[in-house]
């Protein structure tokens, strides 16, 4: 088992699932609640399906009660596209599984030891396809308001486990771009630096469309 501390930068003391942010286009404070979180992503939810031409895969983002979010950075591993990456907790579609839903929780629970219900669940985000000259798959990801985890298990599958404050986020902390070696052309894509790793490419594209809702609410 792991334990792990928890950052002090936007703390809510009463452990409150609460914070303030500044809207686009506006001088004062908003607070969000997830209340207000589960009816951004209410307003603009789609019941998708699974892919038919594709591998299907959950993921689960995970909010606490101070509104940090669980990410994990991948183990490395030869053959693995996205070795060492920071990425949401979950994985491909079984068989077995009754849902989409259920492999995230599945998939969680396998990775990080954090056990999630179906009755945690906010609502889900848009799916997205991997790009050509990766693996096949369709993520869907699935926002949950989960209990503070006292401790986690992570599996071989993970190297390390870290929060990322949604507060901050939506503030931009840490954003900028960095470049990328794609195929022999250097390009410059997004990022957000936090707790010593870095988000980007399609976990990035997942969070942000998190914030993006919230923004636009």
């Amino acid at each position: 088992m792991l334990a792990y501390a928890r950052p002090a930068p936007y703390r809510n003391p009463e452990g409150l699932a609460t914070f303030q942010h500044y809207a686009l286009g506006a001088g004062d404070p908003m607070t969000t609640t997830l209340t207000d979180i589960r009816r951004a992503i209410e307003r603009t939810a789609q019941d998708v399906a699974p892919s038919a031409d594709r591998r299907n895969a959950a993921v689960a983002l995970l909010l606490t009660p101070t509104l940090d979010l669980l990410l994990m950075q991948r183990a490395e591993r030869d053959g693995d596209p996205w070795s060492g990456h920071v990425s949401l907790p979950g994985g491909h579609v079984d068989p077995t599984d009754a849902s989409l839903i259920a492999a995230a929780i599945r998939e969680t629970e396998e990775e990080i030891g954090v056990l999630v219900r179906e009755d945690q669940l906010l609502g889900r985000l848009h799916a997205l396809d991997t790009l050509p000259n990766l693996p096949q798959l369709s993520i869907h990801p699935f926002v949950f308001a989960i209990e503070e985890p006292e401790q986690v298990r992570l599996n071989h599958e993970v190297q390390t486990l870290h929060r990322l404050s949604l507060p901050g986020f939506l503030q931009d902390e840490g954003r900028s771009t960095f470049e990328y070696d794609w195929r022999g052309t250097l390009v410059e894509l997004p990022c957000v630096d936090f707790d010593g790793v870095r988000l980007w490419g399609l976990t990035l594209r997942i969070v942000d469309d998190l914030a993006q809702r919230l923004k636009s609410s």
